[in-house]
């Protein structure tokens, strides 16, 4: 896997996935920085020019630096749950296939601890490159569990004894009012359709994010963040012997 961007290479020099590194000849500050912490890591980069540099980043703004990653380890639905260090948080991604969007949640999913991240096989973008710049590197260390079909994923999380509470923009419930010191998942839908069918039937909730404006929604990584933070504010709450709400 193609990864490129002076942050992005930094965190998976700090995974430990980087097995070939490129770099243009251009040294600035930040470019030292990355060198000095990929030859603590053993890394020896290639200088190569420009052009190769934007060849092997498909176009795509590499700051001077690209890498060669070893894929990510696959986890399942069911690895999420058991691997958490406290109550699970998982966020299940159904429909959401755009790359920027995707890397946008991957960052916030890392900046909260969240267990990790349910995404469909067929079309996912959530491993690409422009993923992994769009989530500052988030990519490398978030947990992700690839299934084919989300709605069976959500029967499992039950089955594992977790609560599963879909975004909608007719939710009966505003999500600062669910309980997430609970083991939850967030599922979160495409932008313009939504949460499919299925997969809403097989929501246990249905939770808003009340408007007061005139523009009836938030962007889906917008809507993940709102959603993961007040989750963790609940449980930092609940941690520190206060009560919900």
């Amino acid at each position: 896997m193609i990864v490129y961007g002076i942050n992005p290479v930094t965190e998976a020099l700090r995974a430990g996935r980087v097995k070939q590194l490129w770099i243009a000849e251009r040294r600035d500050e930040r470019m030292r920085q990355l060198l000095a912490f990929a030859s603590t890591h053993g890394v020896r980069p290639t200088q190569v020019s420009l052009e190769v540099l934007a060849r092997r980043a498909a176009g795509g703004v590499h700051q001077g630096v690209v890498a060669d990653v070893d894929n990510a380890t696959e986890y399942s639905v069911d690895d999420l749950v058991r691997g958490a260090s406290g109550p699970p948080l998982v966020v299940v991604l159904d429909g959401v296939e755009d790359p920027h969007n995707l890397g946008a949640i991957l960052r916030t999913a890392d900046a909260t601890g969240a267990s990790g991240v349910v995404v469909q096989t067929r079309r996912s973008a959530a491993r690409s490159a422009i993923a992994a710049k769009a989530s500052s590197g988030a990519v490398a260390h978030v947990k992700i569990a690839e299934v084919v079909n989300i709605a069976r994923a959500l029967d499992e999380l039950r089955h594992l004894g977790v609560w599963t509470v879909g975004l909608a923009e007719d939710g009966p419930t505003s999500y600062d009012e669910v309980d997430f010191t609970l083991p939850t998942a967030v599922v979160l839908g495409a932008e313009g359709s939504g949460l499919r069918r299925l997969v809403r039937e097989r929501c246990d909730h249905l939770a808003s994010i009340p408007m007061s404006g005139q523009v009836g929604s938030v962007n889906v990584s917008v809507a993940a963040g709102v959603v993961l933070f007040e989750a963790i504010r609940q449980r930092r709450r609940a941690a520190s012997g206060g009560k919900h709400g």
